[in-house]
């Protein structure tokens, strides 16, 4: 059996995107979970996730305010299949991240992550990885906006990051 997940982070609707684009709204509707990184700025996106996902796991981020802290946790964990999966909206700098989320999150085989508006896939020396869907609202400095979708078949994981049109 494989499990679908579609990863998001940084949605900052209203403050960067009027809504979530169709894009990630038909992937929703797709996917057997959701996983939001944080940054969701404003309640009625999380109300809307919930009322559309099967499953949605998500963490506060930096940008959400009292009421979303509230409903949100700072860490979420959870098991897909035969992984064990941690949430988080912040990991630091770049520089040796992967090193020190082995350290902050033993025995996690797949970290997902936000804040930096960067798409990353990587796996740190203890083997966990790491993974950033960027942003499907906000592309900063990236050159487009962007999530991904997981397959996950037991401990295998197929990641495939997806450009998103802001307009449709």
């Amino acid at each position: 059996m494989t499990t679908s997940l579609l990863l998001i982070a940084d949605t900052h609707v209203p403050a960067r995107a009027r809504r979530l684009p169709a894009d990630v709204l038909d992937a929703v509707s797709s996917a057997d979970a959701v996983v939001h990184a944080g940054d969701w700025v404003n309640v009625a996106t999380l109300d809307l996730l919930e009322s559309q996902a099967r499953v949605l796991y998500g963490v506060h981020g930096n940008n959400d305010d009292a009421e979303l802290r509230a409903r949100l946790p700072e860490v979420a964990r959870f098991t897909v299949e035969e992984l064990s999966v941690a949430v988080v909206h912040e990991t630091g700098a770049a520089r040796r991240r992967e090193e020190r989320m082995d350290e902050a999150f033993p025995g996690v085989d797949l970290l997902v992550f936000g804040h930096s508006h960067i798409p990353w896939d990587t796996v740190s020396p203890g083997g966990m990885r790491l993974l950033n869907p960027g942003s499907p609202t906000d592309r900063r400095r990236q050159p487009r906006c962007t999530m991904m979708l997981l397959t996950v078949d037991g401990r295998d994981v197929d990641v495939r990051l997806v450009t998103v049109d802001r307009d449709r």
